[in-house]
């Protein structure tokens, strides 16, 4: 007796006279957006807090952090960071938040990736 999933069965008609095997669809995946973090430049946040917060919120090394500083603080802002807008938004108002509990008025805008 043949096992159901047996090759050697033949299939059963469906409803149209085909067999009962499924054509499966695939769905393409996009990847969501990506949104870029950008760090602003002001007169009254220091450098050390800065790269503290490079550190500590965006996983950057002591190096990584005190170029993204330095190009902060020579452009006028920098791109820290891209991730998909939840996580860039999240980012952001943790930052900000931080920084106002720590007396500091850093700005971080989002903007889309291209």
């Amino acid at each position: 007796m043949a096992e159901p999933n047996d090759p050697k069965k033949p299939s059963k008609p469906d409803r149209d006279g085909g067999t009962d095997s499924q054509t499966l669809e695939r769905i393409k995946l996009q990847r969501p957006p990506l949104w870029r973090v950008v760090m602003h430049n002001d007169d009254f946040t220091t450098q050390e807090f800065v790269v503290v917060v490079l550190v500590n919120f965006f996983r950057k090394d002591q190096t990584e952090a005190h170029h993204i500083m330095l190009k902060v603080h020579m452009t006028g802002k920098a791109v820290v960071a891209t991730y998909t807008r939840d996580v860039a938004e999240t980012k952001v108002d943790q930052v900000m938040e931080f920084a106002r509990e720590q007396g500091h008025p850093l700005m971080l805008t989002l903007e889309p990736d291209e």
